[in-house]
């Protein structure tokens, strides 16, 4: 397995079936020309099974932290690691950026989220609750 940072709309393209939807290309070349975005894809050979999304957000008494934004492994790789090697090469990355901290936001009831980030090192931190807005 290869983790590679995506630097082209045609590599977010190819890794499509790992997302929730297909990519479009308008989309793909926004977040890539976004300040502090950052996918992570995972290859077996040259087919991408992984990826892992993160924003760097930045605040004038904090600093910058880092936000892991989603995580997906195909099925057909799931419990191989590939997840918790994502969230691992995220974290190095944040780090290197000069990020403080690094955190995810997931459901209660996901126990392969959980497990997986609780393998690369993550720590409840207690009760969480999300409140959205729907805009479109």
């Amino acid at each position: 397995m290869d983790i590679r940072r995506a630097r082209s709309c045609a590599e977010l393209v190819a890794a499509e079936g790992l997302f929730d939807g297909p990519a479009r290309e308008e989309w793909a070349r926004r977040f890539l020309d976004a300040p502090g975005h950052l996918m992570l894809i995972a290859y077996v050979g040259d087919v991408p099974v992984g990826m892992v999304s993160g924003v760097e957000m930045t605040h004038p008494d904090k600093g910058a932290e880092m936000c892991l934004y989603e995580l997906s492994v195909d099925e057909a790789h799931r419990r191989r690691g590939i997840g918790r090697a994502l969230a691992l090469a995220l974290a190095d990355e944040a780090r290197a950026r000069g990020c403080y901290g690094m955190w995810v936001g997931v459901d209660t009831d996901n126990g392969p989220a959980l497990a997986t980030y609780e393998s690369a090192g993550a720590e409840d931190e207690g009760v969480f609750t999300m409140r959205g807005w729907a805009l479109g």
